[in-house]
């Protein structure tokens, strides 16, 4: 059973971020299933730090993108939005090339609140960077 209030192409979910952050990173919003969302983000020059890995930063701007959109997805977007509350992120293996892939998942889906989970993995299946988001849901007016 889909927690989705509403269904909307990949098509129009990638055409969302054009033109904004996840835009700009060349990130790619590639399955929505029953209950998870999930994407793509290049490690390449715009997303790498100083170092040569991924940035920190950027595997936090692809967790919150995928959880944001997941969120908005399943409320009534007539009556209500969602905007992030708090992120955190632990790092756990570098990733020097290639595509992360991350999946976030609804942990808590509240009247007021709700819980993503967003694990990131690395070209290799392994896991990169796990994130919990928390959002807020607010009515309109």
């Amino acid at each position: 059973m889909s927690i989705w209030h509403v269904q909307p192409t990949l098509e129009q979910l990638n055409e969302s971020i054009t033109g904004c952050m996840p835009g700009h990173l060349d990130m790619r919003l590639t399955d929505v299933g029953d209950d998870y969302l999930a994407g793509t983000l290049p490690v390449d020059a715009r997303t790498r730090q100083p170092f040569g890995i991924l940035h920190g930063g950027a595997s936090v701007v692809l967790a919150e993108t995928l959880g944001s959109i997941a969120a908005n997805l399943v409320v009534d977007g007539s009556r209500y939005y969602c905007v992030g509350q708090e992120i955190n992120a632990n790092h756990l293996r570098p990733v020097a090339d290639g595509e992360v892939t991350g999946v976030a998942r609804a942990v808590h889906l509240g009247r007021t609140s709700q819980v993503w989970e967003i694990r990131i993995t690395a070209p290799n299946g392994k896991l990169s960077c796990i994130s919990r988001l928390t959002m807020a849901v607010v009515a309109h007016g």
